[in-house]
């Protein structure tokens, strides 16, 4: 870990960002796991190992993140999941143009149809596409293996297609 932690998280916060609307949606759930994830990293940071892939290390801790979200919007009364439009205009100008082939932050239909996903094809596209992690590593962190891992990704990006 050669980064101080501040260039790690301009370098990694888009990824962990697009987990994290991946597996949630877009809106103040992903952008709660995110600030979660940073926090722990940061708390975490004077012990991580020297050889640790920081990158991955960071996706893992933002899945759960998410998990604990999903797990309190399983006991609210109610959940809206509409976002508001001037909520909406937050983000614009964030994230990856379409040019360089990378999912726009503010792409709010294409995080629709992956929230929309199976659970297991979500995951697999945000941890593998998005988040770079290896089929292996999606795969252990979802407690799967890598040609189910490898299979849910291709399902899912065939849905994506066709929608």
């Amino acid at each position: 870990m050669n980064l101080p932690f501040e260039q790690s998280v301009e370098l990694h916060g888009t990824t962990v960002l697009r987990v994290c609307r991946a597996v949630l949606g877009p809106g103040t759930d992903a952008d709660d796991a995110w600030c979660e994830t940073f926090l722990v990293a940061l708390k975490a940071w004077p012990e991580l190992d020297e050889n640790t892939n920081v990158e991955a290390w960071l996706v893992r801790v933002a899945h759960r993140k998410a998990i604990d979200i999903t797990r309190q919007q399983a006991r609210r009364a109610c959940v809206n999941s509409s976002v508001p439009p001037e909520e909406l205009a937050r983000y614009d100008g964030e994230g990856a143009s379409a040019s360089n082939g990378e999912a726009s932050l503010v792409d709010y239909d294409l995080w629709a149809r992956v929230a929309a996903l199976p659970t297991r094809q979500r995951e697999a596209i945000a941890y593998h596409f998005l988040g770079g992690l290896s089929h292996a590593e999606t795969a252990a962190l979802t407690g799967s293996n890598a040609d189910a891992v490898r299979r849910a990704a291709a399902d899912g990006m065939k849905k994506l297609r066709k929608i």
